[in-house]
């Protein structure tokens, strides 16, 4: 399939209406010294929203996102977006990167440079890579799928088509973080001729096999499962609704960008390593870059399509699958569910695991120096 370079060139009229939206926010009422108690904190957003509206400017973050090698192909129909970057060294190893929700390929502009590029950022030329960072269906640049069951696992076969076939890599490595890592995990699982080995910062997914024949749950094992339990019902009624009635979730949020802001923000907040303080993570540019990707793309619908898609079709490990193509953790500590060595062993060939000193769920974003060195320790002796 042909590879077309890609450049993001957003219209004035949708940043002039936007503007607009902006200027006419109808806000909420919220409960005096409830802070963010109930949801999105209003005091906090209407300060985001103000600088948004008077200070932010998105064709600064416009050329920071070009400054990198876009594309566009299409994998079975569907035109992907994806950013390109050929390493800089003597054997550049492909890597496919891959973003969650509420992420775009924008999480990782801080590590692409460092992975491509190790020379210039304090590496050793000999761990580049050729970087590749997809746009999932239905997220930002890359086409929505237009009939049902695109599911987590579809993007995984879809990636190595994209891989092999488009852009003629063999063999590569992946790497990825929420539903990238579910991406990531079903590379290694179903295509292990082509994929050298996986790294990933979750390891929620598939659900490893625990019928007869299977070990005992651990003591920490349990506590983790009921830690999962305890966090849906007190964190994950964004994803009931995105696994349940997204259709009527978009409405709202593809019609109001403050609505939206709150709705992606709040989760920069309540996923990160930041102590409460989200700017302490993130910059008010990088947040509002992240909620103008959906905004003007008109994809917040569409990306969360993929919890129901998924819903539907859950990946249960049956009895003697395991994933067999080397396995690298990083475990950051402000992640939603920290992943547990011994839990990881039931699904895969784990072969190198780090617990990192801090950082949470948008690692790339947190934590771009650990996490590239990790990224470049786990592939280093598979290269």
């Amino acid at each position: 399939m042909a590879v077309e370079p890609f450049a993001i060139d957003v219209p004035d009229s949708v940043l002039d209406d936007l503007r607009a939206r902006l200027e006419r926010t109808r806000w909420p009422d919220e409960l005096p010294g409830t802070g963010w108690d109930y949801g999105s904190n209003l005091d906090y957003i209407k300060e985001l929203v103000e600088y948004w509206r008077t200070k932010f400017d998105w064709r600064a973050q416009e050329k920071l996102i070009n400054s990198f090698s876009h594309f566009k192909t299409e994998v079975d129909g569907l035109g992907i977006h994806f950013i390109h970057e050929k390493g800089k060294g003597p054997n550049p190893m492909p890597l496919i990167v891959t973003h969650g929700w509420p992420g775009t390929f924008f999480e990782m502009h801080k590590i692409i440079p460092f992975l491509s590029d190790p020379a210039n950022h304090g590496g050793n030329p000999a761990d580049s890579f050729d970087v590749i960072v997809p746009s999932m269906p239905g997220y930002g640049f890359s086409d929505p799928a237009t009939e049902r069951g695109l599911d987590v696992l579809s993007v995984g076969d879809l990636w190595a088509k994209l891989m092999l076939e488009n852009l003629g890599y063999p063999r590569f490595g992946a790497q990825g973080g929420d539903w990238g890592a579910s991406v990531t995990a079903k590379l290694g699982f179903s295509h292990p001729d082509k994929v050298i080995g996986i790294h990933s910062t979750s390891v929620t997914r598939p659900t490893p096999y625990m019928g007869p024949g299977s070990r005992e749950l651990s003591d920490a094992e349990k506590a983790i499962i009921r830690h999962r339990t305890d966090w849906q019902a007190s964190e994950g009624g964004y994803a009931h609704i995105q696994g349940t009635k997204p259709q009527t979730l978009s409405y709202g949020l593809n019609d109001s960008p403050a609505g939206l802001a709150a709705w992606i923000v709040e989760k920069y907040r309540t996923w990160s390593d930041c102590g409460g303080d989200v700017e302490s993570r993130f910059t008010k540019d990088e947040l509002l870059t992240t909620v103008m990707i959906y905004w003007v793309t008109q994809s917040i619908g569409s990306s969360t399509r993929l919890y129901y898609e998924t819903n539907c079709k859950p990946w249960d490990l049956k009895q003697g699958e395991r994933i067999e193509v080397p396995c690298g953790i990083a475990s950051f500590p402000g992640e939603n569910t920290v992943p547990l060595r011994e839990w990881a062993e039931r699904s895969y060939n784990v072969q190198h695991w780090t617990d990192m000193p801090s950082g949470g769920h948008f690692a790339a974003l947190e934590e771009p120096v650990n996490l590239v060195a990790d990224i470049r320790d786990f592939f280093r002796p598979l290269r």
